[in-house]
């Protein structure tokens, strides 16, 4: 009993040790983990090694490996980039074992531990600086990770003792899959897999674990280390998913393959260890066979990335990854004008329905479906940026003047389009909450607005392209902002009276003004859209035209409406 509290106080120090020294790293080296990874990234290879020399610091391939996933979702990182991260933190973590050997080389732990323990937290004590208490931190952490060590060594020492090493010496055909089994659980249940390889390392260093078993706890060790990024992508985005997956890929493939060629990799780190003297320390022979199997690993699956890339890009589909990946634009075509300008009006009309179908879901006002609203508002968002970046490499050489103005006005329309989208959310919630923000008389004037806005975005959809589109968008527009004004007007007269608090009228007017602003931007759009160029004709002046007909009403002579309640007689931009 005495023995199992040991080590259990041991392993405790040692996790608390990783804990620090993890923490107090990334708080020291702050944003720089995030410009690190996004600019030595630029090839599987600079990819794996920034993983491996990261990971080798913090300490943690857990820690890089989620932070990592965070950066995938984040669009910081590509999926290629994130798995060569990924698989470089499998050789970054060898670092522990190489640490952990210091504990041979015959001085005494101790020594080293309370010295570094002492200026740690002198730093973090003495500094107020955010950056430097963390590095007093990680100091500190670095110490009790071999006062840890120490409570360990001494715990497997009388381990060996009490119960000798016959039953753990060999591990024996069975044996290998059973203590690739206990190295597996060992790092799913402390979340670390550098402390199950510590333990591992620590009990062959006492003879308390044979050369085989524990090479065969290692394997299993670094398999289970998959399962903090299991973890982390639980509820995650499909990029974090597919990230996570790669990395299971990684480790199962090397783990398996570490298997299969076991006796051989043990012959090879044997005759390593003979012609550089230290075979008797098994702790330094452990740590090499660690370093080895995932070297090879990341040697083997490295130069497949790109076709591993592929293949789980293909896996977690969601709508709004498709929603967000443009249909008709190829990159092929953005050099022949006369097919390129096309398939962008194809991809705008898609994109013009996305928006007018998801802006009549958020005025539904659906409890519950705010999320989903949010989600495919920004993958039409992005969408739109993926349609603006294809028209930039449209060559203009040689263009007819017609296509030449017609590639700036598709512009145009993928920005108004993409700002409708950005207030999808918030025309969402004054379909949720309009009726209980609005009070009293607001309440019918509310429902008249959404009332006008749902009919005019109807109105968007109907229009052919043989008609003229000016009437029906003009009524809907005119229809729209009398309501909007009537809301305004209803509104304040409650605000004056103190019926309702002026928070909740300004919350109001805000969401109003929302729905306000992405009716504009799509009656624009539409506008746009429908304008098409007389053949052997120009473009020129239909711009204005569709400006000013669709304009707010601020715009047109005052006494049409009152002015708009946030700025008098200012009015809205809409470019």
């Amino acid at each position: 009993m005495e023995i199992a509290l040991t080590a259990a106080g041991g392993l405790g120090i040692f996790l608390l040790a990783m804990t620090m020294m993890t923490d107090g790293l990334k708080t020291f080296g702050g944003e720089k983990l995030k410009t690190v990874l996004q600019r030595w990234t630029s090839t599987p290879i600079k990819a794996a090694l920034t993983g491996a020399m990261v990971t080798g610091i913090v300490q943690s391939s857990g820690a890089v490996t989620v932070a990592t996933i965070g950066f995938a979702n984040a669009g910081i990182l590509t999926l290629r980039q994130s798995l060569g991260v990924v698989f470089g933190a499998n050789v970054g973590t060898t670092m522990t074992g190489w640490l952990v050997s210091l504990t041979g080389l015959g001085f005494k732990i101790d020594a080293l531990a309370l010295p570094i323990i002492a200026l740690g937290m002198g730093i973090r004590m003495a500094v107020s600086g955010k950056r430097l208490r963390g590095l007093g931190e990680g100091l500190a952490g670095f110490g009790l990770f071999f006062l840890g060590l120490s409570v360990l060594k001494d715990a497997f020492a009388g381990l060996a003792t009490t119960f000798g090493t016959a039953t753990l010496s060999e591990a024996g055909s069975g044996g290998i899959v059973i203590f690739a089994l206990v190295g597996f659980v060992a790092t799913v249940l402390t979340q670390s897999s550098s402390a199950a390889i510590a333990l591992i390392l620590t009990a062959a260093s006492e003879s308390a674990l044979g050369l085989g078993a524990a090479a065969s706890a290692i394997i299993g060790a670094n398999v289970g280390s998959t399962s903090t990024a299991v973890f982390a992508v639980i509820k995650a985005t499909p990029n974090a998913r597919r990230v996570a997956t790669g990395h299971i890929l990684f480790n199962v493939s090397t783990g398996a393959i570490a298997f299969l060629i076991l006796p051989v990799l043990l012959w090879g780190v044997d005759f390593i260890s003979r012609a550089f003297g230290f075979a008797d320390n098994p702790v330094v022979v452990l740590a090499l066979f660690h370093t080895i199997f995932n070297m090879l690993g990341v040697m083997l699956l490295l130069p497949l990335v790109g076709q591993m890339a592929k293949r789980l890009e293909r896996l977690f589909r969601t709508q709004e990854e498709d929603i967000r990946r443009p249909r008709f634009l190829d990159h092929t075509l953005s050099a022949t004008p006369v097919f390129a300008v096309p398939a962008l009006r194809q991809e705008l009309l898609r994109m013009h329905e996305l928006v007018r179908t998801t802006a009549l879901s958020a005025i539904e006002g659906q409890k519950g479906r705010a999320n989903n609203i949010e989600q495919r508002a920004e993958a039409i968002f992005q969408l739109g940026k993926g349609v603006r970046s294809f028209a930039v490499t449209v060559r203009m050489e040689g263009m007819s003047r017609q296509l030449a103005e017609t590639v700036p006005r598709q512009l145009r329309i993928s920005r108004y389009l993409e700002e409708a989208a950005l207030l999808l959310s918030d025309v969402n919630a004054i379909g949720v909450g309009g009726g209980s923000l609005a009070h009293g008389a607001s309440r019918t004037e509310v429902r008249d607005l959404l009332n006008a806005a749902r009919d005019g975005i109807v109105i968007c959809g109907d229009i052919d392209a043989d008609t003229d589109w000016r009437p029906p968008l003009v009524a809907a527009r005119d229809r729209f902002e009398t309501a909007y004004q009537q809301v305004k007007m209803a509104v304040l007269r409650a605000a004056a009276v103190h019926s309702v608090s002026i928070d909740d009228a300004d919350r109001l007017l805000d969401a109003c003004s929302a729905i306000r602003r992405m009716m504009d931007q799509l009656l624009k759009a539409t506008a746009m859209l429908h304008d098409q160029p007389v053949p052997g004709g120009t473009d020129e002046g239909h711009d204005d035209e569709a400006g000013s007909v669709l304009a707010p009403a601020e715009a047109r002579p005052a006494e049409a409406h009152p002015p708009d309640d946030a700025s008098p007689g200012k009015p809205v931009a809409a470019d």
